[in-house]
Order: C-alpha cells, then sequence, then structure tokens
C-alpha cells in the first residue's frame, strides 16, 4: 500500500497513522485489519476526529496516548463491523428448532450464548426460535448471554428498539407475537416484548479476556466473528467453545467461516452447524 498522503481527505492519514491505530486494535481486541480496510479506518474515524474538534489523525495520535484507557473503547467501536440482521442464516434457526430443542425437552433448561452479537437481532432471533419452538417455554429455565466488544451497538440490542425496516419481510406472526408497534414520537418503530428481553443478559466482553460464564452452555451462536482473526487466535478461541460446552454441544459459524484442519474438537453436520466431540 502506498505511504503517499491523498489530499482530497479532509484529514491528514499517512500510513504511519494507519499502522499505528491498526496495531492497537489487534493487541486490544485480536482483530486483524489487512492493507484493505485503509479506507474504512479513515472513513470511520474521521467521524471520531471531527467530534474531538481535532486537526489531523496526529493530533488524534497524541490524544489517544493521553485518554487511552477511554479513547480505546471509542477507537474499537468505530472500527468493529457490525452487519447483521433477524433470522440471518435461517438455517440456523430451523436447526434449533428441530433438531437441538427436542434434545433438552427432558430437562427444561437452556443455557447459550450470542458471542459477537451486534445491536441484538441475533439473541432475540434465538428467543423467538425457542419460544416458537416451546409452547410451555414459561415454564423452563432459559438463559442467552450476549455480549459483543461494541458498547455502543450493545446499548441499541439491550433497548431492543429497531426501525420498522429491520423487520421487513418478517412473518406478520412474529411481528405480531413478539414486536409492540410505536405510536405518536415512536412512529416508525418496533420495540421488543419483554417475553423475549427477559430471557437475554447482555454484556459487554472482549473475547480475548475471561468470560463472564460459570457453567456448561448447550449451544453457542458465533458467526461472522473468527474471519477476522489470525489462525493461531482462531484455533485458541474454538478451543475456548469446546471447553465451554456441554458434551456433544453445537457451534454456529458464520457461512463464510469453515474448521477445516483447526481443530479435531468438532465435527461439521452441514451448513456451518458443528457439534462437539471428545
Amino acid at each position: 500500500m502506498s505511504s503517499a498522503i491523498d489530499h482530497d481527505k479532509e484529514f491528514e492519514f499517512t500510513r504511519e497513522d494507519f499502522d499505528y491505530l491498526r496495531k492497537i486494535v489487534t493487541a486490544t481486541t485480536g482483530i486483524i485489519a489487512d492493507d484493505d480496510k485503509y479506507t474504512m479506518y479513515y472513513s470511520r474515524l474521521a467521524r471520531r476526529v471531527r467530534k474531538l474538534g481535532l486537526k489531523n489523525f496526529r493530533e488524534y495520535r497524541a490524544y489517544l496516548e493521553a485518554n487511552r484507557d477511554e479513547e480505546i473503547i471509542e477507537l474499537v467501536n468505530s472500527v468493529t463491523t457490525n452487519l447483521t440482521a433477524f433470522f440471518r442464516e435461517k438455517h440456523h434457526f430451523e436447526f434449533l428448532a428441530d433438531s437441538i430443542v427436542p434434545k433438552l425437552r427432558a430437562r427444561r433448561r437452556i443455557r447459550c450464548w450470542s458471542a459477537g452479537c451486534s445491536t441484538g437481532e441475533e439473541p432475540y432471533s434465538i428467543a423467538m426460535t425457542l419460544a416458537e419452538a416451546i409452547p410451555d417455554i414459561q415454564r423452563w429455565d432459559v438463559e442467552i448471554l450476549a455480549t459483543d466488544i461494541d458498547s455502543n451497538v450493545l446499548r441499541k440490542a439491550a433497548s431492543g428498539i429497531y426501525e420498522m425496516s429491520r423487520v421487513d419481510g418478517m412473518e406478520p406472526r412474529l411481528l405480531k407475537r413478539f414486536f409492540k408497534r410505536g405510536a405518536g414520537r415512536n412512529e416508525g418503530y418496533v420495540k421488543i416484548n419483554p417475553e423475549l428481553s427477559d430471557m437475554i443478559r447482555f454484556e459487554q466482553l472482549n473475547l480475548l479476556h475471561r468470560w463472564p460464564i460459570s457453567e456448561p452452555l448447550d449451544f453457542i451462536f458465533c458467526r461472522n466473528v473468527v474471519i477476522y482473526f489470525d489462525k493461531p487466535t482462531k484455533n485458541k478461541l474454538v478451543d475456548r467453545y469446546a471447553d465451554q460446552l456441554i458434551d456433544e454441544g453445537w457451534l454456529f459459524m458464520g457461512h463464510s467461516e469453515s474448521l477445516f484442519k483447526s481443530t479435531e474438537r468438532f465435527k461439521l453436520l452441514g451448513k456451518t452447524i458443528y457439534q462437539k466431540v471428545e
């Protein structure tokens, strides 16, 4: 990648600036930013430079060093990708309803984790799937842990409020049961019903740090997350997932992710659904 300065940009952003910032993000989160992320880093962090009233990224680097504990959070929030949707990769939720729930019915208890939950669509989709598949779910003991490294998206997720456009195409039956439509100043928005939100615990979490989990999990959704890590970090993370799951527990990965030649602790069931083996 060229180190030349693009004078058409609002703020000077050199290769040195990019290398400095992505090195901090990698050291903090394990997330790798290749050279093709240069433009993304500039466009997202330029908003931060502007908000702070700084003249360029050299000043931003100085500000970061002087306010490291607080600003690293803002830096990571800015460059973390948060693409998600309700019932994304629908076959995962069909497998959850058709294959996992029947195996857990005898004990009426579910512990699961949405790792990298972004703005909340994934854990709410899990909760909807469980509520639909289990008619007497109020008699079950269900806890869904939902975590993300980005504190901003977590606040949105915990609010349970979404623009109507986010639920376009959802089955009317699900909209009627699980969402409340806004009126007046809240027109154009929907809010998740307590039936779902009461199942979920949202927490900020860096996956490379200690996990706030004290008991084995039945299944984990970690989709479109490990693609941002280098191979050693990915392998270590997957091994920790295996340690956290019950025997024959399930791990859901993103459609572009694979555990091929990464671990012997999971077997592929198909469509990026893995089952723990010992």
